[in-house]
């Protein structure tokens, strides 16, 4: 694991965090919106745009607000109930530690009044894992979107999938990760990924197929 003291510029980073007690952080519709919404306007040297979450802004509005300089590059996403994954790049020295700061408050403040709570609400300190490798970067953005499969088949970070076909086919739907903007799919929420790095992991990313049996190496060392 990479230690956060040790970011460095222009390299990329697995970063996740799940909730406290292993509990769910996205329990409606709403709240993962909220949690994209914050992956987009956190992703800023300036304070959050505290007006365009008290608005109640559509999508399209929300994701034109202008940010000024980013502090990572976003290139990939999957939140599930009780944790989330990031596929980032820092761009500013600070940056990660700084965004995943701003994103971790902000949305837990919103959490924890929404439903009358107080305290943590992610485990801290969050998790990062350095990808050292040039290209392997592309192969953890699918791991990423591959994250969800949980959801619906329970068995598939040991590759057992009983419907592989079905699996694709939810995932696919599944419009809480970046995997739909990788798929062509139109959408307001691409604005969140930094579209340089969305190119780029897009050249030549394997295919969920090519990389299932060998998920549950990766998702068994980040333990």
């Amino acid at each position: 694991m990479a230690n956060r003291e040790s970011f460095a510029i222009d390299e990329w980073y697995h970063c996740y965090s799940r909730g406290v007690d292993k509990r769910t952080v996205f329990e409606e519709e709403s709240e993962f919106k909220r949690f994209e919404h914050l992956l987009y306007l956190c992703n800023s040297t300036t304070p959050v745009h505290r007006s365009a979450l008290a608005n109640n802004m559509a999508n399209k509005e929300m994701y034109s607000v202008q940010r000024g300089s980013q502090l990572v590059a976003l290139g990939a996403y999957a939140l599930i109930p009780n944790h989330f994954h990031l596929l980032i790049r820092e761009i500013i020295e600070g940056g990660i530690s700084e965004f995943m700061r701003k994103v971790g408050i902000a949305y837990a403040m919103y959490f924890n009044i929404k439903h009358e709570r107080i305290g943590n609400l992610f485990v801290k300190p969050f998790r990062a894992k350095h990808i050292a490798e040039d290209d392997y970067f592309r192969r953890v953005a699918t791991y990423i979107h591959l994250n969800p499969a949980e959801l619906f088949e329970r068995g598939w970070k040991e590759g057992r999938v009983s419907d592989f076909a079905l699996l694709k086919k939810q995932l696919r739907s599944y419009s809480h990760s970046s995997f739909p903007d990788y798929l062509g799919i139109k959408r307001d929420q691409v604005a969140i990924l930094d579209q340089e790095s969305k190119e780029l992991i897009a050249t030549d990313m394997p295919r969920i197929e090519e990389i299932l049996l060998e998920t549950h190496l990766y998702y068994r060392d980040l333990k």
